[in-house]
C-alpha cells in the first residue's frame, strides 16, 4: 500500500510503499478515502511534540470504508463508510485524559496511507450528508470544539459566544456548532476576508484583532460574552477576560501566541469567571459530536484538497496559515 512516511525530525514527508497492517482481535482495516492535516503533524515533523517515535506514518483524521475485520468484530461493520475517532486510552476520569492517552498517527501508524488499522470501538458511521473529504475534516477539530463549547463551557441557546482566530479548523467548527445550537456568535481574525466568510457561515459579526483597542470596540458593539472559545492565548486573552460577562466561561484549547499576558485577578474573581482548559475529548464527547453533526447537518469547511503524494506541499501550505478551513489529502477514490 502507499503511505506517507516521516523518517525523522526535520525530514520531508515522502510517499513510500508499506505492507498492509495486520489485524489483531477487535481491530478493523479501513481503506482511507480522505485524511485531514493538523498542526500536530508539523510539530511532529519539527520534533516539537511530546511523543517522538520515528519513522512514522502520521494522520489523525481519517474517513473511509471498512475492508477487513479482526476476530470478535461485528460482521455488520464490513463495507460501511466510517469516521474514525483517533484517540484511545482516555482513562476513567472524564475531566482529564490519562497518562496513557494516545492519538492516531504516532505512535500508531495513522491515516496518511491507503489503509489504517484501528480498534472497532473507534468507528462511527460517517454522517450521511458528508463527502469523505468533509468527514475527514471532523475528528480532532470537531471533538475539540465540541468539548470546549458544550462539555466544558456548557453553552446554551441564546447565549453570546466569541470565537477567536476564525479560519482554523477548530475555530470554524466552534462557530458552526454554536450557530447550530442557537447562540449569537461573534468572531475575531486578522483577515477582513475571513471575517466576511465567517458571517456567511452564520456569525453575527466580527472584528480584526490587528486593529488597536479591538477589545474595547467589540465591547461597545456587543456588551459582553457568555462564552469565549480561544486557541491562541497571549496578550489577546486579556481582552477575553475584559469581554466576559459576569459568570462568563472561557474555553482555552491552544496557545499559539504564548503566555496569557498581564491578567488582572480581580476581573476574574469579581466577575466569577470560569476558565476551562480543554483539548480533544472523550469517546462520549466524540460520539455526541458526530450525532450533533448528523442532527444539524453541519458541513465542515474544507479549504483545499491535495493528492496523497503531495503531503509535504500540503504541510507547507498549512504552515503558512492562510487557509480558511481544513486541508485534506485525497487518498482513495
Amino acid at each position: 500500500m502507499r503511505a506517507i512516511n516521516l523518517e525523522g525530525i526535520n525530514k520531508p514527508f515522502e510517499l513510500v510503499e508499506k505492507p498492509q497492517p495486520v489485524l489483531a482481535a477487535g481491530e478493523v482495516l479501513v481503506q482511507v478515502k480522505a485524511a485531514a492535516l493538523n498542526h500536530r503533524d508539523v510539530w511532529i515533523q519539527y520534533g516539537k511534540y511530546f511523543t517522538k517515535d520515528y519513522p512514522a506514518v502520521l494522520g489523525s483524521d481519517g474517513a473511509g470504508v471498512v475492508k477487513a475485520l479482526g476476530e470478535g468484530v461485528a460482521a455488520d461493520w464490513l463495507g460501511r463508510e466510517v469516521l474514525i475517532d483517533p484517540t484511545t486510552d482516555w482513562g476513567d476520569n472524564p475531566q482529564v485524559q490519562s497518562r496513557d492517552f494516545k492519538v492516531l498517527g504516532m505512535p500508531q501508524d495513522g491515516a496518511f496511507a491507503d489503509y489504517v488499522k484501528v480498534n472497532a470501538a473507534n468507528l462511527h458511521p460517517k454522517p450521511e450528508h458528508l463527502r469523505f473529504e468533509e468527514a475527514a475534516a471532523l475528528p480532532l477539530a470537531g471533538v475539540t470544539a465540541y468539548r470546549a463549547l458544550f462539555s466544558k463551557c456548557g453553552l446554551q441557546a441564546g447565549e453570546k459566544v466569541l470565537v477567536t482566530g476564525v479560519g482554523g479548523g477548530v475555530a470554524l467548527l466552534a462557530l458552526q456548532f454554536a450557530v447550530a445550537a442557537g447562540a449569537e456568535v461573534w468572531v475575531t481574525s486578522g483577515s477582513e476576508e475571513k471575517l466576511e466568510r465567517a458571517k456567511a457561515l452564520g456569525a453575527a459579526g466580527g472584528i480584526n484583532y490587528r486593529q488597536p483597542n479591538w477589545g474595547k470596540e467589540l465591547k461597545a458593539q456587543v456588551g459582553g460574552f457568555d462564552v469565549s472559545i480561544d486557541g491562541a492565548g497571549g496578550e489577546g486573552f486579556v481582552q477575553l477576560v475584559k469581554l466576559a460577562k459576569p459568570g462568563g466561561r472561557i474555553g482555552l484549547y491552544g496557545g499559539t501566541t504564548g503566555m496569557l499576558g498581564q491578567l488582572n485577578p480581580a476581573e476574574i474573581f469579581w466577575k466569577q469567571l470560569s476558565i476551562f482548559g480543554s483539548t480533544m475529548g472523550t469517546s462520549q464527547d466524540f460520539a455526541q459530536m458526530a450525532a450533533f453533526v448528523q442532527e444539524h447537518q453541519v458541513r465542515p469547511v474544507v479549504d483545499c484538497i491535495f493528492p496523497l503524494e503531495q503531503a509535504e506541499q500540503a504541510m507547507r501550505y498549512m504552515e503558512a496559515g492562510k487557509q480558511f478551513g481544513k486541508i485534506v489529502l485525497k487518498v482513495g477514490e
